[in-house]
């Protein structure tokens, strides 16, 4: 390989991105924390975050064509009023699953998805918080892998 795999090759395209998800909010709906933010999520949630995290992540851009962009995900945020301490048992929740998953475990790619989950998820606790509203055009986040592409061994 040649060129350096987007986070989303890295992870292991959409399969290891809808296990992480089916995971998670498995996960979350038994989280007494979380349970109630989630507990009317609409049963096709974990595939649209898996669509969202495909984009994201450097895959298709299906889910700024077919479910809005990034405007649309702020605002599934607006008026939820997330803690912080909601916040830090999502993301918890979210490096468990990712482990559970079997996302690679290398140490440039969890670094890249940490920084991505931590960035996203302070994002929608300010965006949640009552009074808020989208009131410009949000840009489709293009997370990569900063300044550590992803380790190999070197050739044999």
């Amino acid at each position: 390989m040649t060129e350096t795999p987007t986070l989303h090759e890295w992870a292991g395209g959409m399969a290891a991105l809808r296990r992480l998800t089916t995971v998670f909010y498995g996960h979350v709906l038994k989280d007494p924390l979380l349970e109630p933010v989630f507990r009317d999520m609409d049963p096709g949630h974990p595939e649209h975050v898996a669509i969202w995290l495909a984009e994201v992540f450097g895959g298709p851009e299906t889910y700024s064509h077919d479910h809005g962009g990034h405007r649309h995900m702020v605002g599934r945020h607006l008026g939820r009023a997330i803690t912080e301490e909601q916040r830090r048992r999502w993301v918890n929740l979210l490096f468990d699953a990712a482990d559970e998953a079997g996302l690679p475990a290398d140490p440039e790619f969890r670094s890249a998805f940490a920084a991505y989950v931590e960035w996203g998820s302070r994002l929608a606790v300010m965006f949640s918080q009552p009074g808020r509203e989208v009131t410009v055009p949000e840009p489709m986040p293009k997370w990569d892998w900063g300044n550590r592409p992803p380790w190999r061994p070197p050739a044999a």
